[in-house]
């Protein structure tokens, strides 16, 4: 059987943290059995699950973002205690990370350069020479301040040092984006479960969200696309599902997407 854990109240245990308790509410109430997962301790290396894990249990996360080294660590953790996880860290890395995604759907997404942290990026900002950029290391961009746009090449490396100092760290390397214009509220998350593709509200599933999915061998994951100012539609990023906000997902909506990759994970279908 699936079991999903969710993110504690860091102060209580037994209380899911408020900021993923509506989707908590919702899964439990489609039957799916869940547990709470302390992040903090995670963090620290240690796992502490209420209620606990028994041994088979078949182990799906849902919370924040974890590093390529956390996400080891948790599914060693589970496996010390019996358990095993759904998303394999091979699994989750092909989608949490650009560079994993980008070289096999390349054709549908901005042209993109991946560096290392210690590579010439001003040598190669001179080779490039594009009209814009949007800087991001391989997992998240710049949210605060001006963003990660860079209008010119000058701005991009104040954005990579925004960026190390606002997360610690830059997680992986440095990816170049070419400068896109999309039109405004065009954007559309969807979910792969299994093997099948959801929209949100039953909607219909646009012809590039099939064939980004056609390509993408795992388990569980998101697809974010959106109209070019030529009306045209374009692939923007994959993530890991297990740490892919709803977005314009219901709790309900998305408790049918957990329903659905239950019931491919549990039948060996994924």
């Amino acid at each position: 059987m699936l079991k999903i854990l969710y993110p504690c109240d860091p102060l209580n245990p037994r209380q899911c943290d408020e900021c993923f308790a509506e989707e908590y509410a919702a899964a439990l109430d489609q039957g799916l059995c869940c547990s709470l997962i302390s992040f903090e301790q995670l963090q620290a290396g240690r796992l502490r699950v209420t209620p606990a894990l028994e041994e088979a249990d078949l182990i799906l996360y849902r919370g924040w973002m974890q590093s390529a080294q956390m996400y080891r660590d948790f599914v060693r953790l589970l496996a010390d205690r019996g358990a095993t996880a759904a998303i394999s860290t091979d699994d989750y890395l092909a989608c949490h990370y650009l560079p994993n995604w980008y070289r096999l759907c390349a054709e549908f997404t901005a042209q993109t350069v991946i560096l290392s942290s210690d590579e010439d990026v001003a040598a190669t900002l001179e080779r490039l020479d594009w009209p814009g950029y949007f800087v991001k290391d391989y997992v998240k961009s710049l949210n605060t301040g001006a963003g990660s746009i860079a209008n010119q090449a000058n701005q991009v490396a104040a954005i990579i040092e925004q960026l190390a100092n606002f997360r610690g760290e830059l997680e992986g390397g440095i990816c170049l984006r070419r400068l896109e214009s999309y039109s405004v509220d065009t954007e559309r998350r969807y979910f792969v479960a299994g093997g099948q593709v959801l929209a949100p509200d039953g909607a219909g599933v646009p012809e590039l969200v099939s064939a980004v999915a056609g390509r993408i061998d795992r388990p569980f994951f998101s697809i974010d696309v959106v109209a070019n100012k030529q009306g045209q539609m374009r692939l923007v990023e994959l993530g890991d599902g297990q740490v892919s906000d709803r977005k314009e997902w219901s709790s309900a909506q998305f408790a049918q997407v957990l329903l659905a990759l239950a019931s491919a994970l549990t039948h060996g279908a994924a």
